[in-house]
């Protein structure tokens, strides 16, 4: 059975990649060119506001449940796929979406299971965000399918 402290733990680590989540969407939606680049800068400029919500959900539940929200010296950068150099490489950004929302679905996943029986209350908040990072991954697998049968 988890602790508390061991949940807010998972939050933070949560928090922090909601953050890192932002700033590359944010780079990769301003970065990308190319006409082919276009849907993947819609989606990701989409989504930007929608992980900045995740983020402000995590940081309430962690001030919540007893937790003190970390501030940018306490965050955990550079965990993610970064953007790449080539500005052209619309696959290597899908890639590295898939890659960052399969690590968000089974971050969301170890906290359901961390607060099961614990805490509902945040297991139902990740439960809520497990959904919307699944949504993300099946987009962003089909653009790669798209991209990978065009090649």
């Amino acid at each position: 059975m988890s602790t508390k402290e061991e949940i807010i733990d998972l939050l933070k680590q949560a928090y922090s990649m909601e953050l890192e989540t932002v700033a590359n969407y944010l780079a990769n939606s301003i970065n990308l060119d190319g006409v082919r680049a276009e849907e993947i800068k819609k989606a990701l400029a989409g989504d930007i506001q929608e992980e900045i919500g995740h983020a402000q959900t995590l940081a309430a539940r962690i001030k919540q449940i007893g937790g003190i929200v970390p501030g940018s010296a306490y965050l955990n950068f550079g965990t993610q796929v970064q953007p790449p150099d080539d500005t052209c490489d619309v696959v290597a950004v899908i890639k590295g979406v898939i890659e960052g929302e399969d690590r968000a679905c089974a971050l969301y996943n170890q906290i359901i299971k961390a607060t099961d029986g614990v805490d509902y209350v945040t297991q139902d908040m990740c439960i809520t965000l497990l959904a919307s990072e699944e949504e993300h991954l099946i987009l962003f697998k089909g653009f790669l399918k798209e991209y990978e049968r065009d090649s």
